[in-house]
């Protein structure tokens, strides 16, 4: 089976483990179970069905009874933390220990740099203003950006892009994208960063309310009252809008300006109301 330090899921980590050691001996779930410590013959097989939970408590019995010793079983408790974790903070704080491990062992986990890209509003940003400049030093960059970050985070934010593969250096120093888009695909640990994302992007949004000339930004909103068949409509609605977007933009080769788009749409009351209401601003 695959290293532990390629899953995210200790619950597909549980079920390989099982699926393993049933096909070279006569393992059973009973065994499995009483060896971690349970009085159910069933916790674990439900606990990899999505079922039942795993406590805190209960991870290291159950790392020791699949023989995880050091950095491995360190490595499923941390799975474990991340799947109860309750908030945003405490997955994100769970999963930066998984990457902390896998660093520790040269080792790089599936997703890890999807999360570490979607964390920073300066990864998106800086992947499009670098080719766009040529030849400009990370000071350059660092000064073109809104907000203004320092040189140093520049330098930073490029070796990372060029070591996930979504950046390219050639010879001369000049960088190039290797994808057009960068999407977040099926992946279970990315939208957590892209949650955070938002936030960022929400507050940069703020400033530039103030900050930037209204000729040069552009805010507009609804408010709607709707059925659960309208919300689908509209979230459909959005997403071949948002590719319309893309279409738009991928058909200049050159740029003047790396813009943000955000597109938000979300509840203002906590539960369904009868009557429709049309509010334009």
């Amino acid at each position: 089976m695959k290293d532990i330090l390629e899953y995210t899921s200790y619950r597909q980590y549980i079920a390989d483990y099982y699926a393993d050691k049933k096909a070279k001996t006569a393992f059973t779930w009973q065994e499995f179970t009483r060896a971690a410590g349970f009085s159910s013959p069933v916790h674990l097989k439900y606990a990899s069905e999505g079922r039942l939970n795993l406590s805190n408590a209960a991870a290291q019995r159950v790392a020791q009874a699949m023989h995880l010793a050091g950095y491995e079983q360190d490595y499923f408790c941390e799975m474990v933390k991340f799947d109860n974790a309750k908030t945003d903070t405490e997955k994100k704080a769970a999963f930066s220990k998984m990457l902390a491990i896998a660093d520790a062992t040269k080792a790089k986990i599936i997703e890890g740099d999807s999360f570490r890209y979607f964390e920073s509003w300066k990864n998106p940003v800086l992947r499009e203003l670098a080719p766009a400049m040529p030849g400009a030093k990370p000071l350059a960059l660092a000064r073109a950006c809104r907000p203004e970050i320092t040189a140093a985070e520049v330098t930073e934010t490029l070796n990372f892009l060029v070591k996930a593969d979504l950046l390219k250096k050639d010879k001369e120093g000049n960088y190039k994208q290797t994808e057009r888009g960068v999407t977040t695909g099926p992946m279970e640990v990315t939208p957590i960063a892209v949650r955070e994302m938002h936030r960022q992007m929400g507050e940069l949004a703020l400033e530039a309310i103030e900050g930037v000339a209204q000729d040069k930004r552009h805010f507009s909103g609804l408010t709607l009252g709707i059925t659960r068949n309208a919300y689908e409509k509209i979230v459909q609605e959005i997403a071949e809008f948002r590719k319309r977007i893309i279409t738009i933009a991928t058909q200049d080769d050159g740029m003047d300006e790396v813009y943000r788009l955000n597109v938000q749409f979300f509840p203002m009351t906590s539960k369904e109301d009868n009557k429709k209401s049309l509010e334009e601003t």
